[in-house]
């Protein structure tokens, strides 16, 4: 299990506080956002940016320094049909793609900005396709040196081939390639992911929803006269157990600080939905080898668990349940953090996020402990999802994790630190921004990020009087 430890204490005092502007998302955006992270950290802690929506439906990125003093803004006009794709940032530059579409084209451009002085750079046409094939796709390497993005040729709503462009961080194209999955008869699953050294990695929910394949293509163009040499890596996570025909119900795949891929994935019956087990998967490529873990039984025991730890009779069965993120440490200790969450059922009812699961794997992808942290989180309609869930960060070998909670009385954010080894969560630490328990925007997580260990800023409304969000800077003693 690990060894058990705890946390010392720290008091949190806020140090500053600037008036923010924001316009929350509308249509599908606001219950699936494509950006869920729009505060991004400078190096060494020096600052940071933004990605901010504004009134009048066009964004900005804004560059803030330690003391919340904003330096420069660089405003991004989004025309009709056009939405935010994604927003990265490399070594000089941020990146904002827009996806434009209209009666017969589509396509993603990327609009530059220089994180200097916040001069918008011209933009750059990454991929386009007609208007009437599925939405095109972007990747950015964890690092921000590289960016792909790639396009879809279907037949009967197959997946034939991906046609992908890399480009450096300059914007610079580095190689076209088409990943070709004519072979694949059955249904699947694809995405990509962009190693930082250029390597794109595609991943496949395959063989019926029960099992995890990864394809890596080098960073280097194909040769006219060779085949390239595409190293495949597939576990089957499903399949037929004990009677029972498990299938995955819920996948994440991640490049973490080790520069490996790591998959989580929910299993669940395939005949009664029952969700049954979690499953975490570590692809090596250099050493052509995959770590399965262990499987986490979703068994009596655990059900028992999330009873005695919710202060509610154990369920009968795990519902609502979603994989959220996956956190390795230095000592390559890694997290896998799911959540409960639903809708009351209806688009102007509110939303509500429950216990976070939190699982621990030692550096030998095992299973070492598992932990069941209680919250009960209710937004209004307006925040959608992005007033609930948590934010989390790993600095040594801790998970911080910051949540909207009414506890005690007292609506705020609330800080958690959770061990990697043992997952031995420390109380929640009242942040004292006194956020407004309300049914009006009143705290958005996708701006919450950490300039180190011991500073966190994130954007909350902290009166029922006021309508006005402000940008905080939480310090931690």
């Amino acid at each position: 299990m690990g060894l058990l430890t705890t946390a010392a204490p720290v008091w949190a005092q806020k140090v500053k506080s600037v008036p923010f502007s924001y316009q929350p998302e509308q249509g599908a955006d606001r219950y699936d956002s494509r950006v869920p992270v729009k505060t991004l950290p400078l190096a060494a802690g020096s600052g940071f940016i933004i990605l901010a929506h504004q009134a009048n439906g066009g964004y900005a990125v804004e560059r803030y320094d330690q003391a919340l003093k904003k330096q420069w803004e660089a405003t991004l006009p989004v025309a009709p049909g056009e939405t935010v794709e994604a927003f990265g940032m490399g070594p000089e530059q941020a990146w904002v793609v827009l996806h434009h579409k209209d009666e017969s084209d589509q396509n993603l451009t990327l609009h530059p900005v220089n994180l200097r002085n916040g001069q918008l750079g011209p933009p750059v046409v990454l991929v386009a396709a007609p208007a009437r094939d599925r939405r095109p796709g972007v990747a950015i390497s964890p690092d921000g040196t590289h960016l792909l993005a790639f396009a879809y040729q279907t037949r009967e709503e197959q997946i034939r081939t991906l046609n992908a462009t890399l480009f450096d961080q300059k914007l610079n194209k580095v190689l076209s390639r088409t990943y070709d999955f004519r072979a694949t008869r059955e249904f699947f699953s694809p995405n990509v992911l962009v190693a930082n050294d250029g390597a794109q990695l595609v991943t496949m929910l395959s063989d019926g929803m029960s099992k995890l394949t990864v394809r890596r293509y080098p960073a280097t163009p194909d040769l006219p006269t060779q085949a390239t040499p595409v190293p495949v890596l597939g576990v089957p996570v499903g399949g037929i157990f004990g009677g029972r025909t498990i299938r995955i119900r819920d996948a994440r795949f991640k490049l973490l600080p080790d520069g490996q891929l790591y998959a989580a994935a929910l299993v669940a019956d395939y005949d009664s939905g029952e969700l049954t087990g979690l499953k975490v998967v570590r692809f090596d490529f250099d050493k052509n080898d995959i770590k399965l873990s262990d499987e986490v039984p979703f068994d009596a025991p655990y059900l028992a668990a999330v009873g005695q730890a919710t202060g509610a009779p154990a369920p009968k069965r795990l519902e609502d349940i979603y994989l959220a993120d996956l956190l390795l440490t230095p000592e390559k200790n890694l997290v896998v953090l799911a959540e409960r969450h639903y809708e009351e059922g209806g688009p102007e009812l509110p939303v509500h996020a429950r216990e976070i699961h939190a699982f621990g794997y030692n550096s030998f992808a095992r299973p070492s402990w598992h932990k069941l942290i209680a919250k009960d989180q209710t937004a209004p309609a307006v925040d959608s999802y992005t007033g609930i869930g948590f934010r989390a960060a790993v600095f040594n070998e801790e998970i911080q994790l910051v949540t909207l909670e009414t506890l005690a009385g007292k609506s705020d954010l609330y800080l958690r630190h959770l061990p990697a080894l043992g997952g031995v969560a420390s109380p929640p630490q009242r942040l004292k921004l006194n956020v407004a328990d309300d049914k009006q925007l009143a705290y958005v997580k996708d701006f919450t990020a950490w300039l180190g260990p011991k500073t966190i800023i994130g954007i909350s409304r902290p009166s029922k009087r006021s309508a006005a969000l402000q940008l905080d800077r939480v310090e931690l003693k």
